[in-house]
C-alpha cells in the first residue's frame, strides 16, 4: 500500500492562493475571515483528511509551550553506534525534561515515512533521525519542516533538505586510520564500505584514497568493495584473500565487517595483524569481544545524541531559530588495539 503524507496548512494556502496565516484563521473560525471563505476552506481540509499540528502552531503564533516528546528514528536498534547515540539523546533530553518516543526504520524507506507520518500525528515536538539506507526520496521530510516541525539529522544525513545536523568527522576518522596502516608498513589496502549513496560512506571513502594518495600509494578500483555487514565480508573476503597479490590491510566501515573479515583470515591461516592489519569504524562492544582486539575509529556516539538533542531542543525553545541550520561535527579518535601493527 502506497504510504500518504499529511496534508499541511502550507498546502491548502498554495491550493487557495492565500497565506498560511489566513488558512490557520479559516480552521479556527475567525470572524476577519469571510463566511463563505471559511466555509469552502474547511470543507477541503475535512476532504483532504487535514490534521491540525497543534505543536506547529504554538510554534509559530504563540509562546504555548509544547509537548515535551521527542520523536527518534534510528535504522537498527541492534546497532552499537545508533544505541549509544539513542543513550545521549535520552540522557540530554531527560535532564532537559523531554520525554523520547523511539521508533526503528530497520534501513526500509516506506517504514520511514509510516514513522514520520506516526509522530505527526502523535504531535511530537520534534523529529531527530539517522534516514534508512535505501531513501532517495526526501517529501516525507520536507513535509514535516513545512509544517514547523523541527528536524534534526545525525550520522546519515538528508543532503535533499535544509535542515540542521550532527555529524562524526568521517573523513579525517579514514584518512587518519588509514594513515595509521600505511606508517605502520602496509601499501596494498582494502576498503569495504557502504553504498555510496550515503553520505557517510562518500566521506570515509574519501578519507582512505586521500591518504593513500597523499602517501604516495596508488588507488587500485580492485580493492575497494561494497560491504558493510559481517556476513558479506565473510562471503567477499575470501576471493581477495586468494587473488594473485592479496592486501596487507583492510579498513572496513564499521566494526562488525572488519570483525568479519578478522574471522575470515584466521579461518584461511593468516596472521593477524603479522600478515594482516584490519581497522573498523564504530568503537563498539565488539571491538574488544575479539581476539585481537579490533583496532578502530571511535565515534562518540553518546556524543553525537546529546548534541542531536541539544539542537532540537534549541529549535523547540527557540534559542536555535527553526531557519537556522545548525550544523555541528563530533571529532574521532583513531583506537589501536591488536589488529594493527
Amino acid at each position: 500500500m502506497k504510504e500518504t503524507t499529511p496534508m499541511t496548512m502550507k498546502d491548502i494556502a498554495r491550493e487557495f492562493g492565500i497565506s498560511v496565516a489566513t488558512v490557520s484563521r479559516a480552521l479556527k473560525d475567525s470572524p476577519r475571515i469571510s463566511a463563505e471563505r471559511r466555509a469552502a476552506i474547511q470543507q477541503y481540509a475535512r476532504e483532504h483528511n487535514f490534521t491540525p499540528n497543534v505543536i506547529a502552531e504554538s510554534l509559530r503564533f504563540s509562546r504555548v509551550q509544547p509537548l515535551k516528546i521527542i520523536g527518534v528514528i534510528i535504522p537498527e536498534f541492534t546497532h552499537f553506534y545508533f544505541s549509544s547515540v539513542l543513550s545521549g539523546i535520552e540522557e540530554e533530553a531527560s535532564a532537559r525534561g523531554y520525554r523520547i518516543m523511539v521508533a526503528q526504520s530497520n534501513e526500509r524507506y516506506e517504514r520511514e515515512v509510516h514513522i514520520c507520518q506516526s509522530f505527526y500525528e502523535n504531535k511530537v515536538c520534534g523529529i531527530i533521525v539517522s534516514q534508512a539506507k535505501d531513501t532517495q526520496k526526501y517529501d516525507h521530510f520536507q513535509k514535516l519542516i513545512d509544517a514547523g516541525i523541527p528536524l534534526v539529522f545525525y550520522d546519515r544525513i538528508c543532503t535533499g533538505v535544509n535542515a540542521s545536523r550532527v555529524v562524526v568527522d568521517d573523513y579525517m576518522g579514514a584518512f587518519n586510520a588509514v594513515t595509521h596502516l600505511i606508517e605502520t608498513g602496509c601499501k596494498r589496502i582494502a576498503f569495504y564500505g557502504s553504498a555510496p549513496t550515503l553520505e557517510i560512506s562518500k566521506n570515509r571513502f574519501n578519507g582512505y584514497k586521500d591518504a593513500l594518495l597523499k602517501h604516495g600509494l596508488p588507488y587500485d578500483d580492485s580493492l575497494t568493495r561494497i560491504c558493510d555487514n559481517r556476513a558479506d565480508a565473510e562471503a567477499i573476503t575470501p576471493g581477495l584473500l586468494k587473488s594473485d597479490i592479496i592486501p596487507d590491510a583492510f579498513f572496513a566501515v564499521n566494526d562488525d565487517t572488519a570483525i568479519g573479515i578478522l574471522y575470515t583470515a584466521k579461518r584461511m591461516k593468516f596472521k593477524v595483524p603479522r600478515d594482516i592489519s584490519i581497522c573498523g569504524f564504530t568503537n563498539g562492544q565488539r571491538a574488544v569481544a575479539c581476539d585481537p582486539m579490533l583496532t578502530t575509529v571511535e565515534q562518540r556516539g553518546i556524543k553525537v545524541g546529546e548534541e542531536a538533542a541539544d539542537i532540537l531542543i534549541g529549535h523547540v525553545e527557540g534559542t536555535i531559530p527553526l531557519n537556522k541550520t545548525e550544523r555541528r561535527i563530533v571529532r574521532t579518535r583513531l583506537i589501536i588495539r591488536g589488529t594493527t601493527r
